[in-house]
């Protein structure tokens, strides 16, 4: 899986960063970077509702960390179902040779 998918916000819009979307909820953005930003909401209802849903929650200035610890815990997930697919792999000849003799 590529990493552009184990990255929670990066899956809402290729043409915005992770990075600007924080800035944005933290209004630390110019206003022509709040106005491309919020162009570009309007363009995509999914990004529009995420991005209402982070801003309303308490702590915004957590959610870096939140995010942070999405993303680390879903890679590691990931990478324990990789694993596992990786083992169950290499054993499975050893069940078919098994079996046949």
């Amino acid at each position: 899986m590529s990493n552009d998918l184990k990255n929670i916000l990066s899956n809402l819009n290729k043409d915005v960063e992770q990075e600007k979307l924080l800035e944005y909820l933290n209004r630390q953005l110019t206003p022509e970077e709040q106005h491309e930003l919020e162009a570009h909401l309007n363009d995509d209802p999914f990004m529009s509702d995420a991005m209402d849903g982070l801003s309303e929650m308490k702590g915004a200035d957590k959610i870096s960390l939140m995010v942070y610890q999405l993303n680390k815990d879903l890679k590691q997930q990931l990478d324990k179902k990789k694993k596992k697919k990786k083992r169950a792999i290499t054993e499975t000849p050893w069940l078919y040779y098994t079996a046949i003799i």
